[in-house]
């Protein structure tokens, strides 16, 4: 993988990367899609890392289906898919870790010890690997992509990190691997999750400006779904990710949810 970026670079081609951990969605096939028409190369990485899951998590049993996910990379254009496996990016006497201090105990952080430690690590490795000039993440991932893309910028990695839109099943469910845990019933109360922030970005509309009380009222909205068991729900600032008390231009709203057993994410920026 290395050589063949390495190469691609000396005739001055631009790759375009999309790092994943596979079970494909349109999410992340509108990112190949903008990395294809702005690259030379695509590099799609698919790779689900242990590093980033507690040992009361999914790591076992996250959805794996690599022809499938061969079969969309190809149909999308792509150049290259790197699939390493653990062995690989954490050999025996593997000893190294890449925190982002003050950006990743927040949030998703506090109900996940360790995880965007894990994430770090991972994209850390992949960004010296694969070497790319741009590299492509969903904005769904808000914490995660402001995470990397702090990353790249600390530690003077010579690529640029773009954030690109949420992709959205027809009721406003955000695109997720995970959605395929969720059973009819939880797939039906799962569509409160962008209720509840389109009930946030209404309120604000109407002049609403604290937060708490914005808050609340979607928390209000959630819990009237019987499957959803609320982690946080939170409005901070994007670059900072430290809590609003008042509403200001570029907040991000964000909120975690367990619907039945599965954990799924949201945000919206307003």
């Amino acid at each position: 993988m290395a050589a063949f970026s390495q190469d691609f670079r000396s005739k001055r081609k631009t790759i375009g990367f999309v790092p994943t951990m596979g079970a494909l969605h349109a999410g992340h096939l509108s990112l190949m899609r903008v990395a294809r028409r702005e690259n030379d190369v695509v590099v799609v990485s698919i790779f689900v890392n242990p590093l980033q899951f507690g040992p009361q998590e999914d790591f076992r049993r996250y959805p794996r289906d690599m022809k499938r996910d061969f079969r969309l990379c190809l149909k999308e254009g792509v150049d290259v898919i790197f699939f390493p496996d653990v062995r690989q990016m954490y050999p025996k006497e593997y000893k190294t870790q890449v925190t982002v201090e003050g950006l990743s105990d927040r949030l998703c952080g506090e109900f996940r010890p360790g995880h965007f430690k894990g994430v770090a690590t991972v994209v850390a490795k992949l960004f010296n690997i694969v070497g790319p000039n741009i590299a492509y993440l969903g904005q769904k991932d808000a914490q995660q992509a402001l995470i990397i893309a702090k990353l790249a910028e600390d530690l003077n990695m010579p690529l640029k990190v773009k954030i690109m839109p949420t992709v959205r099943e027809r009721d406003g469910l955000a695109m997720s691997s995970r959605n395929i845990y969720l059973k009819p019933e939880e797939r039906k109360d799962a569509c409160v999750l962008y209720q509840a922030l389109s009930l946030a970005r209404e309120l604000i509309k109407q002049g609403h400006e604290d937060c708490a009380y914005v808050i609340k009222k979607m928390r209000q909205l959630i819990q009237t779904k019987k499957t959803c068991r609320i982690q946080y729900v939170a409005i901070v600032d994007t670059k900072s990710l430290q809590s609003l008390k008042i509403i200001k231009k570029g907040a991000l709203i964000a909120l975690a949810v367990k619907i039945g057993s599965t954990r799924l994410i949201d945000n919206i920026i307003v």
